[in-house]
């Protein structure tokens, strides 16, 4: 289940030759499915996760509804740009992050939330141009072989090194929900999170930088569960069920979980937005998302899903047992508003 979950290009500026080359075409596998005059490309964060969605969901759709389906990948947003600036669209339907979705609302995607069926949808996880696909939580998980006899509870416990001895692990990305954490544990109300006081919350992970273990991927971060290198990690929540599946001893802490989505958007300028709303209704139908769970798990966005899970699988979930409930949704919007400041002086303190 390898998931290389967000493109190494978000904050990053790429080269002018990059761009170019990316407004004359995508790099991906060309792999097709269906027939007919009709084509879309589907462009996601590619390995497992993508494969998973092509494969249950975009290329039997373009089979049943004759539209030859290429693939491209992963999500890059230099790429997008290029190809916009350009007015050589050549993606369509493309798995991004919620706060892009509303940061390019309109300039580099198109808005389709009153064309797509959004009645069984997290109504706080839809917006204009970006709609649910799956939940996920940045969850508090721990080590129970070390701290199975009294095991922490809180994000305060991640910060405290004294009671629980050991490195963290933290994803070395600015809306990698540390900056969350951190408030949280310094005394912040769940509720009163936003807008996020990011010098306090450096401050307070300044406590713990000694024993911090940053990741930088999926892959990475499961390394770190598996080989016991972290104590605790914010991890994401699919990728400690791929851990704990493959024998790490892990526990999930759910008291303050951070949720947020993959958005699906359509590319600005796309000459097959018709096409493209079909395939979202199809990827967000209950019958899309039971399909793609159960072999994928995350979190299903269609209230009438219903996957069957294991119980491992359900203890990881944040659609299950009520456990995303015990959190809440990171505001995207104001991610949005303040990505640019704050990837800057995360770098800045991370590097540091």
């Amino acid at each position: 289940m390898g998931w290389s979950r967000r493109p190494v290009t978000v904050a990053a500026a790429t080269s002018v030759l990059a761009l170019l080359l990316a407004a004359c075409g995508g790099g991906g596998d060309g792999s097709s499915a269906g027939g007919g005059d009709k084509q879309l490309t589907f462009v996601s964060w590619g390995g497992g996760y993508q494969e998973t969605q092509e494969s249950l969901i975009v290329k039997p759709w373009g089979e049943k509804n004759g539209v030859r389906t290429l693939s491209d990948g992963p999500t890059d947003y230099a790429k997008l740009k290029a190809q916009v600036d350009s007015g050589n669209t050549q993606w369509d339907v493309i798995t991004l992050e919620p706060f892009w979705a509303i940061s390019q609302c309109g300039t580099m995607l198109e808005k389709i939330k009153d064309k797509v069926d959004t009645s069984k949808l997290p109504a706080e996880a839809v917006t204009d141009c970006g709609i649910p696909f799956d939940i996920l939580s940045y969850v508090l998980v721990y080590d129970s072989a070390k701290f199975g006899d009294n095991p922490p509870t809180s994000w305060a416990d991640f910060f405290d090194t004294a009671k629980y001895p050991g490195k963290r692990g933290v994803w070395n990305y600015a809306p990698g929900g540390a900056l969350e954490a951190a408030l949280l544990a310094d005394g912040v109300a769940l509720d009163g999170l936003y807008p996020l006081d990011t010098a306090r919350a450096m401050k307070k992970l300044d406590a713990i930088r000694g024993d911090i273990a940053f990741y930088d991927t999926g892959a990475q971060q499961v390394q770190q569960l598996q080989s016991q290198e972290v104590v605790m990690s914010i991890a994401w929540s699919g990728r400690a069920l791929d851990a704990v599946r493959a024998g790490a001893t892990y526990e999930p802490v759910w008291k303050d979980n951070l949720m947020l989505v993959d958005s699906l958007a359509i590319v600005k300028g796309s000459k097959n937005v018709d096409q493209g709303v079909s395939l979202i209704n199809e990827m967000t139908s209950a019958a899309g998302q039971k399909a793609f769970v159960e072999k994928y798990t995350y979190g299903v966005v269609n209230s009438d899903a219903k996957p069957e899970l294991d119980e491992t699988a359900r203890k990881f979930s944040p659609t299950e047992n009520g456990q995303g409930e015990q959190g809440r949704y990171m505001d995207q919007q104001w991610w949005a508003d303040n990505f640019d400041k704050v990837s800057a002086d995360w770098t800045k303190w991370a590097s540091g």
